[in-house]
């Protein structure tokens, strides 16, 4: 019975100390992206790659993780956010994963091109701004 309760003491000493040692970290970084649809698979990327909590800003494009130091990084984090299709400070997409963005969350990749981008902030709180385009699907080209 002695052994048992050392036993048990040491197990949750080193429960303990491994807690102690990990540490929670904050990073805030760049990811591109559109609207709130963005939002919602930015955040859920960053979550399913390890982050306790995760926050973009649409105005500022900036992504805000809280992790674990001892179950993931910020290079995991960033690797599956751009999986998801978003490039960001540590990562670029894949032209296949950018692809797969909603016409709306398809952000302008040529940053500081002179080309006028016909998806460039055409979704507005959820709902497509330019004439002729169905809100259904935000930002598609009409058939005219």
């Amino acid at each position: 019975m002695k052994t048992l309760k050392i036993f048990s003491f040491a197990i949750a000493f080193i429960a303990i100390s491994q807690i102690s040692f990990a540490q929670t970290k904050t990073e805030t970084f760049n990811v591109s992206g559109n609207c709130g649809m963005c939002k919602a698979t930015i955040e859920k990327a960053a979550k399913n790659a390890g982050a306790t909590t995760a926050s973009w800003d649409a105005t500022t494009k900036k992504l805000t993780v809280k992790y674990l130091s001892s179950t993931t990084n910020t290079a995991k984090i960033q690797q599956e956010v751009a999986s998801a299709g978003y490039d960001n400070a540590g990562f670029k997409a894949s032209d296949a994963a950018y692809s797969k963005l909603h016409t709306c969350c398809q952000y302008d990749r040529t940053a500081g091109s002179s080309t006028t981008d016909e998806k460039a902030d055409c979704c507005k709180d959820g709902k497509c701004t330019k004439e002729g385009h169905n809100g259904a699907d935000c930002c598609k080209k009409s058939s005219n």
